[in-house]
């Protein structure tokens, strides 16, 4: 892995994030209604309209509209939320660290159950462990996450009442109560999550363990325990981790349905929000701000693969 590798990736994400940009604010000029007539109300006079469409800059061309846009995020100003008042970008960046935990919570949670789940189900392929991890992936991954999330709720919220239903602690206020309102939320993310990964290691895994050098370390006497962490898994595990690179992607898009559920103040819930109120600069923030995250994890995760298989090499 080498410094040029890094800063073309760097330059691709530029890239791909100005490409990006130009979709985003492209979509929001096709959107249907007047933002200005949203603010107002539908009772506003025309010259109240046309006053607010020139403070907002809604009456420039939109050439303008978005070189003035782009001109503020390259100087880290995403604009002022039509709504609130207040600038975009402390806003989203703040629901995006919501978002984030939840997603590491979630993200940590499946690993610590998809792998083992893998493992078992490769070890013991054809048996009654390998029928019921397949058994339960395919539940997991055909439930959508609005039905999971239903049923979790009724099942320990309203039912057996250990968890709270909606709502969000900080974790640095009170974390045990701010746990507790994440428990449902990261199981709802997870369950989706463990259902595709868990099959993704069985099946890397029984390729893995049908290779050469797997023959060869168990010919060499070394301990079961030593042939499946050293090298099967580790070799395994590299797909893996671009799998669930792009399961974050997944995670990003999932989470505005489990956070608008769960009444979770994260960037997927600030975007319901501004779509419903056509908050132009929060719509074209957040949606860029998911993309640089998405990019972000998917470079990590390549340099993960590098360090877990010395092999790879990035030029």
């Amino acid at each position: 892995m080498s410094l040029s590798w890094f800063l073309k990736r760097l330059a691709l994400i530029v890239y791909t994030l100005l490409i990006v940009s130009v979709v985003v604010f492209g979509i929001t000029q096709v959107l249907p209604g007047d933002a200005a007539q949203s603010v107002l109300g539908e009772n506003a006079t025309p010259a109240a309209l046309a006053a607010l469409r020139v403070k907002l800059g809604l009456d420039q061309p939109v050439l303008v509209q978005f070189a003035h846009w782009l001109g503020g995020v390259l100087h880290g100003d995403f604009g002022t939320s039509i709504r609130t008042g207040q600038p975009v970008g402390p806003m989203m960046f703040t629901a995006l660290g919501r978002s984030l935990i939840l997603t590491v919570l979630s993200l940590a949670l499946m690993l610590v159950i998809a792998v083992p789940l893998g493992i078992l189900a490769a070890l013991r392929r054809g048996r009654a462990a390998d029928v019921g991890v397949g058994l339960i992936s395919y539940l997991g991954v055909s439930v959508p996450e609005f039905v999971t999330a239903t049923v979790l709720l009724i099942v320990l919220a309203d039912w057996l009442q250990l968890l709270p239903a909606t709502g969000y602690v900080p974790l640095a206020e009170h974390p045990i109560e701010g746990l507790k309102h994440l428990v449902l939320p990261v199981l709802t993310v997870s369950l989706v999550l463990v259902a595709h990964v868990s099959r993704m290691v069985r099946s890397e895994m029984v390729d893995v363990l049908h290779s050469d050098y797997v023959r060869a370390a168990r010919l060499k006497g070394l301990p079961e325990r030593v042939v499946l962490v050293r090298h099967a898994l580790r070799n395994a595990l590299i797909p893996v981790v671009t799998i669930v690179a792009l399961d974050v992607g997944y995670v990003l898009g999932g989470i505005i349905v489990v956070e608008e559920i769960f009444a979770l103040p994260g960037i997927g819930r600030q975007l319901i929000v501004a779509i419903e109120s056509r908050d132009l600069p929060a719509i074209q923030a957040g949606a860029l701000i998911m993309a640089a995250t998405y990019a972000v994890a998917n470079l990590i995760a390549d340099m993960v693969c590098a360090l877990l298989d010395r092999r790879i090499q990035y030029d």
